[in-house]
């Protein structure tokens, strides 16, 4: 039997968790999405698939890195991965970001996404994915980091989708309110025209302080320059 692109793509994420699987019962893989963006929250999300077989493989035929998929075939896998695993999805606060930094603030919601997931599964003997090579402080369960993992993991593939859709859906709703930013196509990024906005009507509570310290330092100093004269 010849397989097609897809199919060796979905078949070589499944088989990658399966051999980290060894002795475990049940593998999890978490990843988060917003941690460059200069405003908006950041989200995590954890998965947990059930047996791999030729209909989940159907399903989610189409899974890959997020950033390798378009916005439409994110929102169609969305609905699918939540229906075939166990998951959840957990949100860090601008506040939260600018008090611990991004990378606390991503790894903590990754440890409160896991744990939630744990609890929901019949057996504590889990693997943890992580994505990336930072691993979870404090988090007591067997776990494993995994560089580019959204590209290798089925689990964390999956997982790098409910983050991105999640955090694109809270900042298009976000764009509703605050139109002048072009959230609804930055999702926050500091873009060219997101910074001229900062600039022109200053940052909101949804801005991360910290992201922003050399911008509008920039801005004061050429307001400066204008009282002096």
């Amino acid at each position: 039997m010849i397989l097609t692109k897809k199919q060796n793509k979905i078949k070589e994420l499944f088989s990658f968790d399966e051999e980290n699987k060894e002795d475990y019962d049940y593998i999890i893989g978490t990843d988060e999405a917003g941690r460059g963006p200069g405003a908006g929250p950041v989200f995590a999300a954890a998965v947990c698939f059930g047996k791999y077989n030729e209909d989940l493989a159907e399903k989610l035929s189409l899974l890959n890195d997020s950033k390798q998929l378009s916005e439409k075939i994110r929102e169609e896998l969305y609905e699918v991965i939540i229906e075939n695993c166990v998951c959840f999805i957990q949100d860090g606060s601008v506040e939260e970001i600018d008090k611990k930094n991004i990378l606390n603030t991503s790894l903590n919601c990754m440890k409160i996404a896991c744990e939630q997931v744990q609890s929901r599964l019949k057996s504590n003997n889990t693997l943890t994915l992580v994505d990336g090579n930072k691993r979870i402080k404090n988090y007591i369960a067997p776990q494993k980091t995994v560089v580019k993992g959204d590209s290798k993991s089925a689990a964390i593939a999956a997982a790098s989708i409910l983050a991105k859709v999640s955090r694109d859906r809270f900042m298009n709703k976000l764009a509703q309110e605050f139109p002048q930013y072009g959230w609804g196509s930055n999702k926050g990024y500091l873009t060219k025209n997101h910074i001229d906005a900062i600039k022109k009507y200053g940052p909101t509570k949804w801005h991360r302080a910290k992201f922003l310290r050399k911008i509008l330092e920039q801005n004061n100093q050429q307001l400066m320059l204008f009282d002096n004269k």
